[in-house]
């Protein structure tokens, strides 16, 4: 295995520190964290202990000459690198090995790292917003929100980073400004946004749309888990709407989606409404729908249950940020995996206890990925 692809992904990211006084590469220390990350570590002890146990492994492959740091100095190392030096390698890395075809649903969404607060003030928890790749279970970028703002400045911020031409940008309804749709349709893509109480006129005439006609039910029933759920999907033109509220980017398409649950203990009905700038068809609508909802269930969940990334104690300096990114890293390395049908907590465990499975899923995550 070589780490000279690797390397290259991060070519851009500079050692913040004095040459004369660099004893561990960055790219080594680097290296040594996205692998511990891949195999369950949480904080910088774990990235140590893992880095102990498998000296030989890294030596082998031309890390380390001068043996292992400790953890406090790994954790210097990760914190002074430049955020966005670090953000700018991701991004470019998943531009080359990832390629969105036409009308790929891209779900931008973000997640607060609860335990990354500042020990003075727990109001201070960094909070990153993603896009994720709902076809093949990736994420293609991230930013950290600022410290006095939220995902509405974000969410622009992001997109203009990544290459969505052609794209199907589904955002939840904290994402409904205008400002967001016209940047996604300046970026030659097409938007589908959850429309809500925060945009009341415009909720309430889309609401009024779809009760003046007679719409032709879908029933999709789905039974598991000792529930029944039941989906319908129902799409109009936008029309009136669009010409009564124009600073909504090429507004086209207005959807409402119904869904039903019954535990056996309690039923619940909800209706959902979202504008869209692409010609939605019932089909198209449902599964951008449904398929923004993975962002929760295969990024979020997986980040809290198998990396326990709630639970990570990192915040000084751009520690929280720097490692949420790696763990992104090794969230996609994981997923793309195709060797070994496993869970991702298996896949991490199976990683921790057998190199040649570690260097499979990063060989993996280093090429192209379909």
């Amino acid at each position: 295995m070589t780490i000279d692809v690797f390397a290259q992904h991060f070519a851009d990211v500079k050692d913040p520190r004095q040459t004369a006084k660099i004893s561990y590469p960055l790219y080594d220390v680097l290296f040594l964290s996205i692998c511990a990350i891949i195999t369950g570590c949480e904080g910088w002890e774990d990235i140590e202990d893992f880095g102990k146990a498998r000296l030989s492994w890294l030596q082998g492959l031309g890390l380390f000459k001068e043996g292992l740091p400790v953890h406090d100095t790994i954790a210097r190392i990760i914190s002074k690198i430049d955020p966005s030096a670090l953000q700018s390698s991701f991004i470019r890395w998943m531009q080359e090995v990832v390629k969105l075809g036409e009308g790929e649903i891209v779900a931008v969404d973000g997640k607060r790292l609860r335990s990354s607060y500042a020990r003075h003030d727990r109001q201070s928890a960094i909070h990153m917003v993603s896009a994720f790749a709902t076809a093949n279970g990736v994420v293609m970028g991230q930013v950290k929100t600022d410290a006095k703002s939220n995902e509405i400045t974000a969410i622009p911020d992001l997109l203009n980073l990544l290459d969505i031409k052609g794209c199907l940008i589904t955002i939840d309804a904290m994402g409904c400004q205008h400002k967001i749709t016209k940047t996604i349709v300046d970026k030659e893509a097409d938007y589908l946004i959850a429309v809500k109480g925060n945009q009341k006129r415009l909720y309430e005439s889309i609401k009024a749309a779809f009760a003046a006609v007679n719409q032709a039910t879908e029933l999709h029933m789905e039974k598991g888990h000792g529930r029944v759920e039941s989906r319908e999907y129902h799409v109009l033109d936008a029309g009136d709407i669009a010409e009564a509220y124009p600073d909504w980017a090429n507004l086209t398409s207005i959807g409402m989606a119904i869904n039903y649950q019954n535990d056996g203990k309690k039923a619940s009905l909800e209706y959902r409404y979202y504008i869209s700038s692409a010609h939605l068809t019932t089909e198209l609508f449902g599964k951008a729908a449904r398929g923004h909802w993975g962002i929760e269930n295969k990024l979020h969940w997986v980040l809290d249950t198998a990396m326990r990334e709630d639970n990570c104690q990192i915040y000084r300096g751009d520690g929280a940020e720097n490692i949420a990114r790696l763990r992104h890293i090794g969230v996609n390395m994981i997923k793309v995996d195709t060797s070994r049908k496993a869970s991702v907590r298996r896949k991490q465990r199976m990683a921790a206890m057998d190199t040649d499975y570690l260097e499979a899923i990063f060989l993996a995550g280093c090429n192209s990925i379909e």
